[in-house]
Order: C-alpha cells, then structure tokens, then sequence
C-alpha cells in the first residue's frame, strides 16, 4: 500500500492503525468517515510518528495525538 497517493482507502487504514496502536479504551470515538480528504497529510504525519513510536508514548503524546484528531475531524 502506498500511502503517498492520497486516497479513502489509505486515509481508512491509517486511522485505524492509529486505532489499533493507541490501544484506547473506546476506540469508536474514532471513525474513518469522520475524517475529510483534505487532512490527508495530517493524518499521515501522525500516522508516522505513531508507527516510529511503536508503543512507547508518553502520557502526554496519546494526549496530543487525541486532541489533533479530534481538531482534524469534520
């Protein structure tokens, strides 16, 4: 999957794997459908550092990624 080409499908998995990384209690407070194409790029930064992560965020990092997403939605 080549998530330079912006596209549904990849802006879906990138959610959902930050979903899955962020293991969070209620993870429905989180939908792909949520989220417009134009934060595309935003997403796929925070995506990243997740992945670079790995699991080992801090307290305040889960905090700051929750609140971006929640800024990124519609």
């Amino acid at each position: 999957m080549n998530l330079d080409q912006p596209s549904r499908e990849n802006l879906t998995f990138m959610i959902n794997e930050i979903k899955d990384r962020l293991n969070l209690v209620n993870a429905a407070i989180i939908r792909p459908e949520d989220y417009p194409m134009d934060v595309y790029e935003d997403v796929q930064e925070i995506y990243e550092m997740v992945e670079k992560k790995q699991g080992s965020l801090t307290m305040m990092e889960l905090e700051g990624i929750l609140q971006e997403l929640g800024d990124l939605r519609k």
